[in-house]
């Protein structure tokens, strides 16, 4: 598996993308202020994230997603790990990310990853996306902020 940046030739992975945030709007927000940069296996992309600057030191981890059908081979904690490499290399100092509250193996994995819960934004997605989303039977209504120290 191969992890490289989006060439600006190129278009985003949208279905991938979305698979991690429904609304496309803010996924085309994102795109353009942030980096893109995706997990390719024999020139089929499998994998993606955006790490966008938010501060002095800081960026957010906006999306990472993986193809369903690739799922549980490590490939999204690849993507995560590389993430906080392109962080640690780029001299921040800390790299966020939020997940919605029903995001049990998100959850997990970002905390696998080293990262620790900061925060809290109670109702998010219920305020800022049009329909309801569900994840393992589970209301996505909170916003779940974790940070890394990477320096």
């Amino acid at each position: 598996m191969k992890i490289r940046e989006l060439m600006e030739n190129e278009h985003p992975p949208m279905d991938l993308l979305l698979l991690a945030d429904p609304s496309r709007e803010k996924v085309e927000r994102y795109l353009r202020e942030g980096e893109c940069r995706v997990a390719e296996v024999s020139g089929e992309v499998i994998g993606v994230y955006v790490l966008v600057k938010t501060g002095a030191g800081r960026v957010e981890l906006m999306n990472v997603a993986v193809k369903e059908s690739e799922h549980g081979k490590g490939i999204g904690k690849k993507l995560i790990l590389d993430a906080i490499d392109r962080a640690r290399e780029a001299g921040l100092h800390t790299i966020e990310v939020g997940t919605g509250n029903s995001s049990i193996g998100q959850l997990a994995l970002y905390q696998k990853c080293g990262f620790r819960i900061v925060g809290v934004e109670q109702d998010f997605f219920v305020k800022h996306y049009d329909e309801e989303i569900y994840e393992n039977g589970i209301q996505c209504r909170d916003m779940v902020r974790l940070a890394l120290e990477v320096q």
